[in-house]
């Protein structure tokens, strides 16, 4: 079996993960040091041999993305970490700068040193306070240590980072929304192109990584590329945190090599809870097709998934067991895509606002057996024609739990109503039966 490659995660058990001092004590930014040392192109080139790819979802080329910036401008270059984290069963970024918020932060001046920007970003969801406090506090104390600021190391290289606040919009999850909403604006998706590389923060030249990509360089530096391509698989190196979250033993954040199975995962979490068994699964997030035990054994690697019908996306691992009813779990999915919608395009707009009407109206009985091909020809105007990703996403649970579980959505048909008990799918169930009591 799969063993489990715990290094961002490697000092979680600390209890003072979180501080420079706890930090430093385990081998902090001694990968800044050695990374000043070098020259910015050789930087790049050490991420681009490393296989690195974005682990914000879309799985881009890291190297590839920072060697985009044109050599001939002469406006400033900008780092942006994009830690607007805040899909449904998605929560791998807020524990990771929660528990070790030195490694962005180390991650983002080496990152910025290789792409000669001198100005950085970390743009995070404003719910989550204590995250912003932490992070906060880290880049004071880098900044207090000489490891931010003037003459970093006494290097000469200067660099300064703000920790920005979002207003809590799903849509600035998209990188050109967040720059939009980073500027002042109305976070809302830019048309493309021009592309961030070349006219991005301010029309200025920008790079847009998710913060556990950034947070990953460092241990490139340190390791070599050699040491990160000995994890993962050919094409899709590495390593990364699976979320393993619903109706597991024991749900929580697994550092993994890619390419590990989701039955792997699940020996480690204790399985699917007790006397149930496991109905159907998100690879990548409530905005990826979902699976079913068929693709227990899938490699959850970007080929592998991709090949099998969904997206790696996120490895948020939303597992359900066979007491949840699929379309109501899907509804409440795109209940939440049809509130988030920026409204800029029409498809996303109307589209899933229409989703929704016929998602509820199916759960309460009063649906049709047309309503499941009415719901397919919605997809089918939302997929590729939305401005963004977002409408791409949403099409994503319905079109494929549709393709696994029609007899599912015929049955509400049939049935007039959902023909689950929904408190059988709660964490409390099992209890309140076992016991004998009503609560």
């Amino acid at each position: 079996m799969t063993t489990l490659t715990p290094v961002l995660s490697d000092n979680w058990d600390r209890p003072d993960s979180f501080t420079l001092e706890g930090y430093r004590a385990d081998g902090g930014y001694r990968a800044l040091r050695k990374a000043l040392a070098m020259e910015p192109e050789a930087i790049v080139d050490l991420v681009k041999q490393s296989g690195l790819r974005g682990r914000g979802g879309a799985g881009f080329p890291t190297g590839m993305k920072w060697g985009f910036l044109p050599a001939d401008n002469p406006k400033p270059r900008y780092l942006v970490v994009n830690a607007d984290e805040s899909e449904p069963g998605t929560c791998k970024d807020i524990p990771l700068m929660l528990a070790n918020p030195h490694s962005l932060v180390e991650g983002v001046a080496i990152a910025s040193y290789a792409i000669k920007s001198s100005q950085a970003f970390i743009y995070v969801r404003g719910e989550v306070v204590h995250v912003i406090r932490r992070l906060r506090k880290a880049v004071a104390d880098a900044y207090a240590a000489g490891l931010l600021g003037k003459d970093i190391l006494g290097t000469g290289f200067d660099l300064d980072v703000v920790v920005h606040a979002g207003a809590g919009a799903y849509i600035c999850g998209e990188e050109t929304a967040l720059l939009d909403s980073l500027e002042g604006y109305r976070g809302q998706p830019r048309l493309k192109p021009p592309f961030p590389a070349v006219a991005g923060l301010y029309a200025s030249p920008t790079v847009v990584n998710n913060v556990e990509s950034i947070a990953s360089v460092p241990g490139i530096i340190l390791g070599g590329a050699e040491w990160f391509t000995s994890m993962g698989t050919e094409k899709s190196a590495g390593f990364g945190f699976f979320s393993l979250s619903g109706h597991v033993t024991t749900p929580g954040q697994y550092e993994a090599p890619l390419g590990i199975t989701l039955r792997e995962l699940l020996d480690m979490a204790g399985g699917i809870r007790a006397g149930h068994r496991l109905k159907f699964w998100t690879p990548g997030g409530s905005s990826t097709p979902i699976f079913t035990e068929e693709h227990l054994d899938t490699p959850l690697d970007f080929e592998s998934v991709g090949a099998a019908g969904s997206m790696l996306g996120t490895r948020a691992l939303q597992i359900f067991d066979e007491t949840t009813c699929v379309v109501r779990a899907v509804g409440r999915w795109i209940a939440f895509y049809a509130h988030e919608s920026c409204g800029k395009c029409t498809p996303c707009r109307e589209g899933n606002f229409w989703m929704v009407q016929v998602l509820d109206r199916l759960e309460r009985g009063e649906g049709t057996e047309a309503d499941l091909d009415k719901l397919l020809d919605i997809c089918d105007n939302l997929l590729g024609r939305s401005f963004c990703a977002l409408g791409d996403g949403a099409t994503s649970p319905v079109m494929s739990s549709i393709k696994h579980f029609r007899q599912e959505y015929i049955d509400h048909v049939e049935k007039g109503g959902c023909p689950f008990d929904h408190a059988r799918s709660t964490l409390w169930a099992d209890r309140t039966t076992t016991t004998g009591g009503n609560q």
